[in-house]
């Protein structure tokens, strides 16, 4: 048995979910998340999903699994870089409105307008009254912005301080994932209590009922995914359309003597 297999089936022993497992039930998900992107398009709604959490918690992983088999000109992830100096003289939450979504997409939130109570709040990057403002102005934005329409769907997911180490680490030890720690994550790191006030304080605040929060435990991070995903699925009122079958017609073959030669690549593996 390979090392692989024989690590999945001691998760599956230990009451944790298999690849095998995990990889079925994803591709269910997954369908159906194809026939809520027809409905989308179809009926012109507008979803606004946001997802937030400690570092390492897999929002990135959770919202590949959600992207994965939807086209991306309707499933878009807006991830945005620190603020530009003229971005900062600018009212808050400005830079975050020309990204929510027209008609007929899903707009997805990797990380948020939710930066300034978490951390921009940690870290020092904005003052107690800017921090207060932004808690005190923040349901009404959301208000106004569920009252023009568009269905607003929050996130925010939970990781244990032993596994978001083990996930750290992991980072540093896999040259593949160096990427994903960045120097900020490091810093963070040691204020593990000040984030998680900030945490509370953030959803007392914004809570509310036409824009609730949504908590996820993410420390097996296969189960948090899947259920994440059938939570938003079951937060649409979408119908699935019904698809003629497509039969692909007969096709004219190429003739053999074509004047162009194809320059094929080479075959290292």
């Amino acid at each position: 048995m390979s090392s692989d297999k024989k690590k999945d089936k001691e998760k599956s022993t230990a009451g944790k979910l298999s690849r095998k497992d995990y990889e079925k039930a994803l591709g269910k998900l997954q369908v159906e998340l194809v026939a809520l992107q027809e409905w989308v398009v179809r009926e012109g709604a507008r979803i606004c999903i946001v997802f937030e959490g400690r570092d390492g918690a897999g929002k990135g992983g959770t919202i590949r699994a959600l992207t994965d088999r939807v086209n991306p000109r309707v499933f878009r992830v807006v991830a945005l870089p620190a603020p530009t100096d003229r971005e900062k003289s600018q009212m808050y939450i400005q830079r975050y409105l020309p990204h929510l979504p027209a008609a007929g997409e899903v707009v997805i939130f990797d990380r948020s307008w939710y930066n300034r109570a978490g951390v921009e709040r940690v870290m020092g990057f904005c003052s107690d009254e800017e921090l207060r403002q932004f808690l005190a102005v923040v349901p009404l934005v959301e208000k106004a912005m569920v009252t023009s329409g568009i269905t607003l769907i929050k996130y925010w997911l939970e990781v244990s301080p032993e596994e978001q180490t083990r996930r750290l680490q992991d980072r540093i030890d896999d040259p593949r994932k160096n990427w994903k720690l960045s120097p900020m994550d490091v810093k963070s790191y040691t204020r593990w209590q000040e984030y998680s006030v900030a945490r509370d304080e953030m959803l007392v605040a914004s809570d509310t009922g036409y824009a609730p929060w949504h908590v996820a435990v993410s420390d097996n991070k296969r189960r948090a995914r899947l259920n994440i995903l059938s939570h938003f699925l079951a937060q649409v009122p979408y119908e699935k359309t019904e698809r003629e079958r497509i039969e692909l017609p007969e096709r004219q073959v190429e003739d053999a003597g074509s004047a162009y030669a194809l320059k094929v690549i080479p075959e290292p593996f």
